[in-house]
């Protein structure tokens, strides 16, 4: 990367250490990767918002730092970041340095999971140094969330010269950086998916399962179970299943579909995708012993929404 700049602007070396932040919207990240910021002693000056809820987290999160438009926030800011979905990060990068907003020398930072620094291309022909910083987390958008940041992963994309400078602002929020190559990302997201958003839809549908089948306090009685099993998952794998894919019980798994189509049908489907999933990993990694393997197979495959689950 070409570090010269015009006269009047600083190249990363000479860089002051603390530095003015910005943020170009105020979603739950945001404010909050800027709050952690500003306890290592950079300065936020200037946020971009424009529901109510943005504005409302902003004011919460950044007491006193100016709302303003995008091109503003660049303006007055030597950090940037962009803290908006996926979807539209593109064409706010394209935007922003079509019409000039982008400044040579400029951190410009995206918290994304799914893209890389190339991303940030338009930015950096302009002559913005583009950072990829996704913190592996779930976020509320409240002071919450700024705790919650000591020892998180993040995940780090960055050209090789400003590699320590994106590993230096993780650690300076509190995280641990992770560094993912720029074609691993949409990998390396996906992963995060499959554990964390399928994870929370799994357990809200299991808290609905039990609260229908008469439990007063569903998400007492899945605390310590899943707490358990996580930890147990983390610490060992898939030695750590048990359960009757595990375990083969045709029988019990064949109940459990019947069960479903007549009280929660439109759980039916996910229920076979994973056991189906299960199934196959347990057998690879010799939990599920064949001879038991072709009964719950045989279940788990007749059991399309054409066949009466009561007749298993």
């Amino acid at each position: 990367m070409n570090a010269q700049h015009t006269s009047g602007q600083t190249s990363p070396q000479d860089r002051p250490a603390r530095l003015t932040v910005g943020v170009v919207g105020a979603g739950r990240v945001g404010p909050v990767l800027a709050a952690s910021l500003a306890l290592a002693g950079h300065r936020p000056v200037a946020v971009s918002g424009v529901s109510d809820a943005s504005l409302r987290r902003a004011a919460d999160i950044l007491p006193g730092v100016p709302v303003v438009p995008p091109a503003e926030v660049l303006a007055r800011a030597e950090l940037v970041l962009l803290t908006v979905p996926d979807d539209v990060l593109p064409g706010l990068v394209a935007g922003l340095a079509e019409t000039g907003a982008v400044r040579p020398g400029q951190l410009l930072v995206h918290t994304s999971g799914r893209h890389g620094a190339a991303v940030l291309d338009p930015a950096t022909r302009a002559g913005a140094l583009p950072l990829a910083l996704h913190p592996a987390m779930t976020f509320t958008g409240t002071a919450v969330d700024i705790q919650r940041l000591a020892g998180c992963s993040f995940g780090v994309t960055a050209p090789e010269e400003l590699r320590l400078a994106a590993e230096a602002l993780v650690i300076e929020m509190g995280g641990e950086p992770e560094w993912i190559d720029e074609a691993a990302r949409p990998l390396y997201h996906a992963a995060l998916a499959i554990g964390s958003n399928h994870l929370v839809t799994l357990i809200a549908q299991a808290m609905e399962l039990l609260g229908t089948a008469g439990v007063a306090h569903p998400a007492r009685m899945l605390g310590p179970l899943l707490g358990a099993a996580l930890d147990n998952a983390l610490r060992s794998g898939d030695a750590a299943l048990t359960g009757p894919v595990a375990r083969g019980d045709a029988g019990t798994v064949a109940a459990h579909v019947a069960q479903l189509r007549t009280h929660a049908p439109q759980a039916v489907a996910g229920y076979l995708a994973m056991a189906r999933t299960t199934a196959d990993r347990a057998l690879t990694h010799g939990l599920l012993k064949p001879e038991l393997a072709e009964d719950l197979l045989d279940v788990l495959s007749n059991t399309t929404d054409g066949v009466d689950g009561g007749d298993l």
